[in-house]
């Protein structure tokens, strides 16, 4: 289960506020699994297998038998989720970064560079030494922020998931 903290104040948001927080509330995991649904859905044609994927795997986090080496991130505006991302424990000194999710009206305008920054803040803190993640060809503004950040793309596979024919791509970065 993710840890609970504080709220963290986000900048580089230069029109209306937004807040990062990583403390889970009731009701945050049904959100999540709705917001990846429907931008997914409507942005890249998944169908409702790939809301089942990301449940899946938010219980799994929940779960987790190494709870302090893992975390979920959460932006908010007016009560309202917009965006998230997590660090998940892997193997070893590897961690996954899952669940990169910036609604559209808040994209470029900073709030995806401050929740990487959390993330790979976080996975060094915790000793990891590579990150990886799993995406698809089709994130290109997802793919921008991970270049910044110095991820490289170590593998690829095309193949039908979630209603639709799919090349999804791995990226790794090393943080120590």
């Amino acid at each position: 289960m993710p840890e609970a903290g504080s709220r963290e104040k986000a900048s580089g948001f230069s029109t209306g506020t937004w807040s990062i927080r990583h403390l889970v509330k009731p009701g945050d995991m049904d959100s999540l699994v709705r917001l990846h649904g429907i931008l997914y859905g409507d942005e890249y044609g998944f169908d409702e297998t790939f809301e089942r994927y990301v449940a899946d795997g938010l219980a799994e986090l929940r779960r987790s038998t190494r709870p302090e080496k893992c975390r979920l991130w959460l932006a908010e505006e007016g009560g309202r989720i917009v965006g998230s991302i997590a660090i998940v424990a892997a193997r070893g000194r590897e961690a996954q970064l899952r669940w990169f999710l910036v609604m559209r009206d808040y994209r470029r305008r900073g709030l995806g560079s401050a929740l990487m920054r959390n993330a790979l803040e976080f996975a060094k803190g915790q000793g990891f030494g590579r990150v990886f993640l799993w995406t698809t060809s089709e994130l290109d503004d997802a793919r921008r922020v991970y270049a910044r950040f110095g991820f490289r793309k170590t593998e690829e596979k095309t193949h039908e998931i979630w209603g639709k024919v799919v090349t999804e791509e791995k990226y790794e970065i090393r943080i120590q």
